[in-house]
């Protein structure tokens, strides 16, 4: 395992170092001109529109809160620019019902007729998870077959430098593809826009960034004793230290590359208060001076009002079912959310309550095409809940559609969230439209902008990191 990180680190650094190099030796000439040919070699596409907007998404297809921003970006900018089209840059090239790239094509009929495919798949999808209707023809796909460039599973040691510089080989793939006229990035890979700048330095450059790819909290993670996150603790020891210097070095290039951006726009306080602490004096050196500001996600708040109806009959007929819809990645903690429920069966007073109490935990989260750690969590989640003796009292439910989520919220008792350092929480707000009852991890954006006092009264609990249990 010594030799296997040794190695890693090598490649790391040659990568780092044939990264850096380059940009300093070459920057005021190198860059622009390869930016200005591949310019030149993809003008003659997509010209019938007066302006080309690009969405840097690798993960379009998701269907998690990420992609309700991407889409609902989408639908403002053909709102407010008519004439405008929407460059979609996605890796999302294996999709299921339809085959999948594969070499140089040779029948640009059949290529033209595959990519019509993707693209009815993928806003078929968003219709049904977000209830979001787009102008179909004026949004065009460009499919990268690099994403796998972007996977932490490929990376096993040094991950986030790994994905970071991995990015520059996706962000090339999709310039190689075509140039747009506005480049923003709405996944939170600041190396991509920092490239985009190197090769055009005079393009407008827009980033939406819902989570600070390392931040201070991350950082203070690593000190014995934290049992915050999925590092906690792990800053002890010589492997402890190598980490700490790894971190707070790539802290310092996050920040130089968040200079580089033109408009930063973020999804909370939280993140914004983060992204203002790392990116701000790069920002400042580069002359960038417009403000960091917060544009909440959408979040269908009216619809699910006019759906679910809330009075004193209707909350009569709900289920004791506990809620949680999040994606099923690490961060999420869906281990503490089975563990705690399992506790909430068997607490040492159960005899004490003088109610009965039989309650459900309902687990909603998107599965991405294409990505078998996602399954294999699931998989894993479930064998979870079997040890805990849970399999009738909890229910999966992978890539529910918009229909299924609002029944969900209508039947439900309470909403729960289990994420430290949520960076805001669409969850959380449909919860509280719905009628929930809201019990959220007592940080990040359900804590700062959700969950907060109303007219002198609580919107929700909060709980710690060891778990809550309710009764």
């Amino acid at each position: 395992m010594f030799l296997e990180l040794l190695s890693q680190l090598y490649r790391l650094i040659l990568g780092l170092f044939a990264f850096l190099v380059p940009i300093y030796l070459a920057w005021d000439f190198v860059w622009p001109k390869l930016g200005e040919h591949l310019r030149q070699r993809t003008k003659h596409l997509n010209q019938d529109y007066e302006q080309h907007i690009g969405f840097f998404h690798p993960f379009c297809n998701a269907a998690g809160g990420g992609e309700r921003v991407l889409w609902a970006a989408i639908k403002a900018t053909q709102e407010q620019y008519p004439k405008a089209a929407c460059i979609v840059y996605t890796g999302d090239i294996a999709l299921s019902g339809v085959e999948s790239f594969a070499g140089e094509w040779r029948d640009a009929e059949a290529e033209q007729e595959l990519i019509a495919k993707k693209k009815e798949i993928i806003l078929t999808k968003v219709e049904e998870n977000f209830n979001i209707s787009l102008d179909r023809p004026s949004i065009h796909f460009k499919f990268l077959t690099t994403r796998n460039w972007l996977l932490a599973s490929g990376y096993p040691y040094f991950t986030l430098l790994g994905q970071s510089l991995g990015s520059l080989r996706v962000a090339y793939d999709a310039l190689s593809e075509y140039v747009p006229d506005v480049f923003i990035d709405t996944m939170g890979y600041s190396f991509v826009t920092a490239f985009a700048r190197l090769l055009f330095p005079n393009m407008p450059i827009g980033a939406y960034v819902h989570y600070p790819t390392i931040s201070t909290d991350m950082l203070s993670s690593l000190d014995e004793g934290s049992d915050h996150g999925l590092n906690a603790g792990t800053g002890k020891g010589i492997r402890g230290w190598v980490k700490r210097k790894y971190w707070h070095l790539f802290a310092q290039m996050y920040g130089w590359m968040g200079g580089q951006i033109d408009v930063v726009m973020t999804n909370s306080s939280w993140t914004k208060a983060h992204i203002q602490s790392l990116w701000s004096p790069s920002r400042s050196r580069s002359g960038r001076t417009s403000a960091i500001g917060v544009v909440f996600p959408p979040v269908s708040v009216e619809e699910i009002e006019n759906a679910i109806e809330i009075s004193e009959a209707s909350e009569r007929e709900r289920e004791q079912v506990l809620l949680y819809i999040a994606q099923f990645r690490p961060e999420k903690n869906h281990e503490l959310i089975l563990n705690a429920f399992a506790q909430l069966l068997q607490p040492p007073d159960a005899g004490k309550r003088g109610f009965s109490l039989d309650p459900k935990l309902v687990l909603i989260g998107s599965i991405r095409d294409d990505n078998d750690e996602d399954a294999q969590r699931v998989h894993q989640l479930r064998r979870l809940a079997e040890k805990l003796k849970l399999v009738d009292q909890v229910e999966f439910v992978c890539n529910a559609s918009w229909r299924q989520i609002l029944q969900r919220l209508g039947r439900s008792t309470i909403g729960v969230n289990g994420m430290w350092n949520e960076h805001f929480g669409i969850g959380v707000v449909e919860y509280q439209a719905g009628g929930l009852i809201c019990v959220v991890n007592d940080s990040g954006g359900p804590k700062i902008d959700i969950v907060v006092d109303f007219e002198g009264s609580s919107t929700g609990w909060f709980s710690g990191t060891k778990g809550f249990c309710i009764y």
